[in-house]
């Protein structure tokens, strides 16, 4: 189902009347995000695109061909399998568009990887020697710890590499790339000192084009964009800049039907746990979405709705399939069964949701449930949109 912008009209024309939650994904907000951080890096510097965990839980086979309609030539997945789903989609599509695993060369898949025409990220002598064996004179793309600790060759077996040529002298480097560890927060002196690590550690090995910055990195300046930039987040309208305002376009809508609504009086309790007492005669409406639908638990009590302009506040807890919500402030015409309710939106974004639960707008993304309807909205070329879910 497609419409000109789900997030600022009407997304539910044509939804069947059994749906009780509708995910909107404007794909045009992501192709003008990524636009603008190409723009901001400048021509001569490679913007890719970060699309691991089914696209931030958005939809790979659908936001990724939009983004590859737009003229971006690289990707990059985190696991094996989902290298796998994107090359189909795009072989199926007729792109060339590149495919990176970030997971790098688990030990029996360097085949598999070089059969699906995948371009793996090394991330330990161990893969570079298994690739190299495997499959010599593929290319690949090496990675080093420069402070996160956490995948990439460490120092001591960086030093191994350099003092061996031979080590990668069947493995044509695309690129040589690291992670920053506190790109969101632009004062923290790590972030300089990747950098610097970087550049020292990529003299020793041969020349290939480097990469450092992902969403937040790209904020940081120009001289954390090196030849390639990788963002993620920020394509899918997280701020990447913490600390300012957003500079990204939002990119999904949830809402909500009403399922029930009910007048309850002072003293009552709402949910379970019994965590909501009402002061007052109130009207308690429940809608169709919860947890299972990807709505944090840890919102509960915490979290906010809107209908229209207004805020209504979600009181007791946040259940697998229903939420609660407080609409005594409106009028009833305007919170009755069947209505909708907007759980996020312009007013309430992933990252206000977040912060309200503790949490960051990643892991609000990537829980967004199967169970949500689906709406896209086209990009700026026709692009196949996988089936909505019901």
């Amino acid at each position: 189902m497609r419409i000109s912008d789900p997030l600022f009209s009407d997304p539910l024309a044509g939804v069947p009347a059994r749906v009780t939650g509708v995910l909107t994904i404007d794909l045009q907000a992501i192709v003008r995000n990524w636009r603008l951080l190409a723009d901001r890096v400048g021509p001569a510097v490679l913007t890719t695109a970060v699309v691991k965990a089914d696209a931030y839980g958005l939809g790979v086979t659908t936001v990724a061909p939009a983004l590859a309609a737009a003229g971006c030539r690289r990707f990059f997945v985190a696991t094996i399998d989902e290298g796998i789903e994107l090359r189909q989609a795009f072989d199926r599509l007729g792109s060339t568009a590149e495919v990176a695993v970030l997971g790098g060369v688990i030990p029996g898949t360097a085949a598999d990887i070089a059969a699906h025409g995948l371009l793996p990220v090394l991330n330990d002598l161990g893969q570079v020697s298994h690739w190299s064996e495997v499959n010599p004179g593929r290319p690949a793309i090496l990675q080093l710890d420069t402070g996160m600790s956490r995948l990439g060759l460490p120092a001591v077996e960086m030093a191994r590499l350099a003092a061996d040529p031979d080590l990668l002298a069947r493995v044509p480097l695309i690129a040589v790339m690291s992670h920053l560890a506190c790109a969101d927060d632009p004062t923290h002196p790590l972030n300089r000192r990747q950098a610097e690590e970087l550049r020292e550690r990529a003299r020793r090995l041969p020349p290939a084009p480097l990469s450092l910055a992902a969403s937040s990195g790209i904020f940081l300046g120009p001289a954390f964009h090196h030849d390639m930039v990788r963002p993620g987040c920020a394509l899918y309208g997280i701020n990447p800049t913490p600390s300012s305002l957003n500079p990204m376009s939002q990119v999904i809508g949830l809402k909500a039907k009403i399922v029930q609504v009910q007048e309850i009086d002072a003293g009552r309790h709402v949910g379970y746990g019994a965590t909501f007492s009402a002061g007052r005669t109130c009207r308690v409406a429940t809608v169709g979405v919860g947890y299972a639908d990807g709505f944090l638990r840890a919102a509960s009590g915490r979290g906010r709705a809107f209908v229209g302009d207004r805020e209504v506040p979600i009181i007791g807890r946040v259940s697998m399939d229903l939420i609660t919500i407080d609409v005594t402030a409106l009028p009833p015409a305007d919170a009755r069964p069947g209505g909708w309710i907007e759980l996020l939106s312009r007013h309430y974004t992933a990252d206000d949701l977040a912060q309200d639960a503790g949490t960051i707008g990643y892991e609000v993304l990537t829980r967004l449930g199967r169970r949500l309807h689906r709406v896209y909205a086209p990009a700026d070329l026709p692009i196949p949109s996988r089936p909505a879910s019901t």
